[in-house]
């Protein structure tokens, strides 16, 4: 009996133990959550600035008499003011006079395009002392300038071109006006110079027309939203909107193999960029033969699309002006077929603002390839996002929480792994 009774007793504390148990460990596992949750918290005044410097558009280094980089942010590598723990030599060669008269100085960099997607090309970099109570570091605050860079140079080559380019279909359609009522009483007269003058008309507000397109493109309007595109799509659709100009002309088009990858950018203004290089390739090609569309991906990401004709070819001294607004490789044909001069260009600035290059190979007689290069978009699992999010987040929080020179180092080798 009485072991009867000692089992019963130890089955009764068992069960009250077991919920005793179950409550405290909940208890150690919030305990540990709340920890964890507070480790990552900003909450010194170091984390704070390191954080703010890091994140911050402006590029910021610092450095000291013997050229080392003591501190160096995101935007200072991408602006190139910073590369792989070495200074810029033109920054350099400024920062020394700072040193001698700790005077403050201002120096505009151009910067070449390293690669696709990278938009950066002019940066303003202000050299400065960091202290005026000590000589030994200087520091430099850079500015993207590309977009103002870009914006008045287009305005300024806008009125050195348009003006000129404008008045030949405007005086023509004086003199044809003229003629036409010089004998309004023949029909066959009238109607000779009447489609002459609606010709000029059509030609003259499809180069409007281009032109306000190619100023927003310029920057005098913000570019629409960007979404995630296929670009099987956006070939297909610029291919479908010159099928019956191509079939007018017994020109076949050759589409070549999907690749299935996404890019980032606008539909309507990629589909015009693609579409205006076939329209080319049509019109500079004899009748009855073809131009092929194709696209390749190349490392995985960038997404090349060629057009290649077997036309005229473009001779080399003009192979670099293709691109510049107005310019015509063969005038007699572009005034035939109604072309403005313009197309090109429309190509040149919907690809640098979707952060792409655009690439010609041609031979006179031959013909010409006309390549664009585009960054491939990369969709990100939301569990991978969150986690690089929350990686970097820590990693940020230690490197500050230990101290400035720490935090410099991990920076510089978070901006190395990304360059």
């Amino acid at each position: 009996m009485e072991i009867l009774l000692a089992f019963l007793a130890g089955v009764a504390v068992c069960g009250l133990a077991i919920p005793l148990y179950a409550r405290v460990r909940a208890r150690i596992q919030r305990y540990r959550q709340s920890a964890d949750t507070d480790a990552n918290q900003v909450n010194t005044l170091s984390q704070v600035l390191h954080l703010a410097v890091q994140g911050s558009p402006t590029g910021v280094a610092v450095l000291s008499r013997d050229k080392e980089v003591l501190l160096s942010n995101t935007s200072a590598h991408e602006m190139a003011i910073v590369h792989d723990r070495s200074v810029n030599p033109n920054i350099w060669s400024v920062a020394g006079e700072v040193f001698e008269d700790m005077e403050t100085r201002t120096l505009d960099i151009a910067i070449p395009k390293r690669r696709t997607g990278h938009r950066v090309t002019q940066v303003q970099a202000v050299i400065k002392p960091l202290s005026l109570n000590d000589d030994r570091f200087v520091i430099i605050y850079g500015t993207d300038e590309s977009e103002s860079v870009r914006m008045e140079s287009a305005r300024r080559d806008f009125v050195a071109n348009v003006s000129h380019e404008l008045k030949t279909p405007v005086g023509g359609i004086a003199l044809l006006a003229e003629a036409l009522l010089q004998d309004t009483g023949d029909p066959e007269h009238v109607e000779y110079f009447g489609s002459r003058v609606q010709k000029e008309a059509t030609r003259l507000g499809e180069m409007v027309s281009e032109l306000i397109s190619l100023s927003k493109l310029q920057g005098a309007e913000a570019l629409p939203e960007m979404e995630p595109l296929r670009i099987d799509d956006v070939v297909d659709e610029a291919i479908n909107r010159n099928q019956l100009m191509a079939e007018s002309f017994s020109i076949e088009l050759t589409r070549g193999e999907a690749v299935g990858v996404k890019v980032l950018g606008d539909r309507s203004l990629l589909v015009t960029a693609i579409s205006n290089l076939i329209s080319n390739a049509i019109h500079y090609s004899p009748e009855e033969v073809s131009v092929s569309i194709s696209q390749k991906v190349v490392g995985g990401e960038v997404v090349l699309v060629r057009v290649t004709d077997r036309g005229i070819g473009i001779a080399p001294e003009d192979q670099k002006r293709v691109f510049e607004r107005f310019f015509r490789v063969d005038k007699a044909r572009s005034r035939q077929t109604g072309g403005t001069g313009l197309g090109l260009a429309i190509v040149k600035h919907v690809v640098a603002n979707h952060g792409g290059n655009i690439k010609l190979w041609s031979r006179p007689g031959t013909g010409s390839t006309f390549t664009i290069e585009l960054p491939i978009y990369k969709e990100e699992k939301p569990a991978e996002s969150a986690g690089k999010q929350d990686n970097l987040k820590e990693g940020a929080v230690k490197s500050a929480a230990s101290g400035l020179p720490r935090a410099v180092v991990r920076a510089a080798a978070r901006r190395k792994d990304k360059a």
